[in-house]
């Protein structure tokens, strides 16, 4: 299963589209790190275009991939070998290769302009974003048979985490900001893994003042390793429940 991993991954590496992913995700770090003289700004700007960009590409991306290589699924599933792990070989060859090209892209120029502590976080926030919304991909494509529903499944998923789920959370805060909702709104937090990220990586920023009371409240929820090790938990939960929902759905789906 090592060899059809590699396989995989290298095929994806390869491809046009995750070369021009690769490109673009490259000359937006070097650029900002040329732009800004202070690191932690370019930081602060590529870490919006990170959080939102990578979830999209790695969600569409996977998607599609999946529905191209049903049939090369097909093929692996013919020999004496589990479903869960003809799609877990898949999913790892997937989320291996958009890991890796994201470090490419992103990775190594924030190492390589010393970006410290807030860098790493960057990185791996980013990573951890590939690694989810891979998963969320394979969710949605195991279960719609229909490659434009799955698709669509995909982009609707990321719209909701990526910016209706943030204008529904202000929305709460608005109507119900008589009453203290600081515990409230870090458990709402929890529900969405660009969130999870986005906090973990600000509030280590002084751009965390600007957002007030809330960025008081997760700087010190963030402030000891308990809470560092619920928000990392919550990300690999966020990772392994829809890849655990997506193998239960392939292994009793009719191919």
């Amino acid at each position: 299963m090592k060899k059809i991993i590699s396989f995989v991954a290298g095929d994806i590496l390869r491809n046009r589209t995750v070369l021009a992913y690769t490109a673009v995700l490259l000359l937006f770090s070097l650029g900002l790190f040329s732009l800004e003289p202070r690191p932690e700004k370019a930081l602060l700007s590529l870490m919006n275009i990170v959080l939102v960009f990578v979830p999209l590409a790695s969600i569409v991306f996977s998607t599609i991939h999946y529905y191209n290589s049903a049939e090369f699924m097909e093929l692996v599933l013919a020999q004496p070998v589990a479903r869960s792990r003809v799609l877990l070989v898949e999913f790892a060859g997937i989320a291996l290769a958009l890991v890796l090209a994201f470090l490419v892209g992103v990775g190594l120029p924030v190492l390589w302009h010393g970006a410290g502590t807030k860098g790493i976080l960057l990185v791996l926030g980013g990573v951890m974003a590939t690694v989810v919304f891979v998963a969320l991909a394979f969710l949605g494509a195991v279960t719609f048979r229909d490659k434009a529903q799955g698709i669509g499944f995909a982009l609707i998923l990321w719209f909701f985490f990526a910016l209706v789920f943030d204008a529904l959370l202000l929305l709460v805060l608005y109507n119900f900001s008589e009453y203290p909702l600081e515990r409230a709104v870090l458990v709402l937090t929890m529900l969405n893994p660009i969130d999870i990220a986005r906090m973990m990586i600000i509030t280590r920023m002084d751009a965390a003042a600007l957002m007030g009371h809330s960025g008081a409240v997760f700087r010190e929820f963030l402030a000891g390793a308990w809470g560092w090790v619920v928000a990392w938990l919550a990300l690999l939960a966020w990772g392994a429940a829809p890849l655990a929902v997506a193998v239960r759905i392939f292994n009793r789906k009719d191919l």
